[in-house]
């Protein structure tokens, strides 16, 4: 049992520590708090969820906090500058998207959610003071993080040195026998542990997991535009998984699937990730269409069944790199290299002029690359 429970840990602190609460007899409460900076859950935030999914399953309780109060503050791991701070509408909508999203992996019927600013909006400054000496400047400047910022003259501010505190101030409030996040979480978590000893409670195992590897080889987050969401259409997930270099896909089927790659080509593998991915979203029937359109528009060069429509552009002749730039959201200079390159169809045929009379490109079929496709209309 424990063995699916600690599947993909990094560190699992202090040592022994999860058998001795597995012992204790009662449901354990684990906590997984989550920063809303983002309207997204990516395939990358599912590996800590998973990991509470698997403690659901043997009867333990998830306990999700969403930090929409220290949201406002901002998390500083692996910052090297201070987030923005979202308006209070902004952190509302995507607490929301969240938990909708999260519930992909998690069992809705043992979560608790949380909101933190159930605990600390409430404190008054006697509250906030006693909460600071529960640690030392020294102990929160040994962040790398804050290291790196100081070494570098780069300014921290006082509200990014509460913020671990804050988060720890969470497992307090809900009573945290084990902590989840990934491995950059580890310093917030084992503060966790401190202040959870200073207020006098058993302090919580600090479980941590390594994150999901992109396409490009940097760490999956929604920031830098290389992630697949929970929630993000049947298609996308598809084409972006089938994305992964080779050399990922053992990381893949550990973190994503927790199994080992089947024996065969590394194709077949990645079209069966890629599948596994769409059906936990999405379900079968979705799964299918997705594989059946990649086959189509990506392998064999087609086009979807379903094509979106785009307002033609006033003027005739139509300039080509203006119509292309509105219908997909490039530049006009990367739509100019693309035609360039020869990669835009009119109805399957390549057209490397700028500039196209209307009536060629009125309800004409039009692709650029080999998955955007549009058809233009005339406005009405």
């Amino acid at each position: 049992m424990i063995e699916e429970l600690t599947r993909n840990a990094v560190d699992v602190l202090p040592a022994g520590g999860l058998e001795e609460k597995l012992k204790l007899g009662r449901p354990l409460r684990v906590k997984l708090g989550i920063d809303v900076t983002a309207p997204n859950v990516t395939l990358g935030n599912g590996v800590p969820l998973q990991r509470m999914r698997a403690f659901q399953d043997e009867g333990h309780l998830g306990v999700l906090i969403v930090g929409d109060y220290t949201t406002r503050i901002g998390d500083p791991s692996g910052r090297s500058a201070e987030r923005p701070i979202l308006s209070e509408k902004e952190i509302d909508r995507n607490a929301k998207r969240f938990v909708d999203q999260a519930s992909t992996i998690i069992d809705r019927e043992r979560t608790e959610i949380r909101f933190n600013s159930e605990w600390l909006a409430p404190l008054d400054f006697a509250e906030i003071l006693r909460l600071t000496r529960t640690a030392t400047v020294a102990r929160l400047l040994e962040r790398d993080d804050f290291a790196k910022r100081m070494t570098a003259n780069a300014p921290i501010s006082v509200s990014e040195l509460l913020y671990p505190l804050m988060q720890a101030y969470d497992s307090v409030a809900i009573g945290a026998d084990v902590e989840l996040g990934g491995t950059d979480q580890l310093y917030n978590i084992l503060m966790g542990r401190e202040v959870m000893t200073a207020y006098g409670l058993e302090p919580q195992v600090a479980l941590t997991v390594r994150y999901l590897d992109s396409w490009d080889g940097a760490g999956m987050s929604a920031s830098r535009g290389n992630y697949i969401g929970l929630r993000e259409e049947p298609e996308q997930q598809f084409g972006k998984a089938m994305r992964i270099p080779d050399s990922l896909l053992q990381q893949w089927y550990d973190l994503v699937l927790e199994e080992s790659v089947p024996v065969g080509e590394p194709m077949a593998a990645k079209l069966a990730l890629a599948r596994r991915i769409v059906m936990r979203s999405h379900g079968v029937e979705a799964a299918d269409r997705a594989e059946a359109h990649f086959t189509r528009v990506v392998r064999e060069g087609g086009a979807p069944d379903e094509i979106s429509e785009t307002s033609l552009p006033e003027g005739d002749p139509v300039h080509l790199p203006a119509a292309l730039a509105a219908a997909f959201g490039v530049s006009t200079s990367e739509a100019r290299r693309l035609i360039a390159q020869g990669g835009v169809k009119l109805d399957g045929e390549v057209v490397r002029e700028l500039d196209v009379p209307r009536t060629t490109l009125r309800h004409a079929t039009v692709q650029a690359g080999k998955r955007r496709f549009t058809r233009f209309r005339e406005t009405p």
